[in-house]
């Protein structure tokens, strides 16, 4: 059924994609720096893209916690989730959930932020509330607004993933665009750290 319908969609598309590929890269120039200088290190050094909310991390971590037990635990909690069964009867989180269910919620984003806020990791606490306020928002919402209705029908696979989601496009984008020399905050469009 795919071929040559759907495969020849798929092979015009890619054609196209690298002609428009090709002719960005004859118009404009990579913005790249001179040529490495191994006695003159860029100030801050920065990983790849994709390892800056590691390296966001180890800003607020001891290294240990951050380069070795949050990235294991991170491994573990993916190669366990498929053998979960809450994947497989999961319905909404407040579905004939009591009072319980909400108790041990709390505790467990209660001990996020103050895990979090005792090493001063804003980043990761701001969010881990905000994620809190939407969960509890959307209990009893089946009688709610349009919004606490939508809330209502998210599964708790569903809330931990956001908030590890919503964590690491934090950490990556502060990464990116507010960390200035001697690692220290800055605006994006400022040349210099304030103060």
């Amino acid at each position: 059924m795919t071929v040559p319908h759907l495969i020849v969609r798929e092979v015009i598309l890619v054609q196209v994609v690298v002609i428009g590929l090709a002719i960005a890269a004859f118009l404009f120039d990579a913005p790249l720096e001179g040529i490495a200088n191994p006695l003159e290190t860029p100030n801050p050094a920065k990983a790849p893209w994709y390892f800056l909310g590691l390296q966001e991390l180890l800003h607020y971590f001891p290294p240990i916690v951050a380069g070795v037990l949050l990235p294991t635990l991170v491994v573990i909690a993916l190669v366990v989730i498929p053998y979960a069964r809450i994947n497989l009867a999961a319905g909404p989180l407040w579905a004939g959930k009591g009072r319980g269910t909400a108790l041990a919620l709390g505790a467990a984003w209660g001990g996020l932020v103050v895990l979090f806020g005792a090493f001063a990791c804003w980043p990761i606490v701001a969010p881990s509330l905000g994620i809190a306020g939407a969960m509890i928002l959307a209990r009893g919402g089946e009688k709610g607004g349009r919004l606490r209705r939508a809330l209502a029908r998210v599964t708790l696979p569903e809330w931990i993933m956001t908030w590890f989601v919503t964590i690491a496009v934090l950490l990556t984008l502060i990464g990116i665009f507010f960390r200035g020399p001697g690692w220290s905050f800055v605006w994006p469009w400022s040349a210099a750290p304030p103060g």
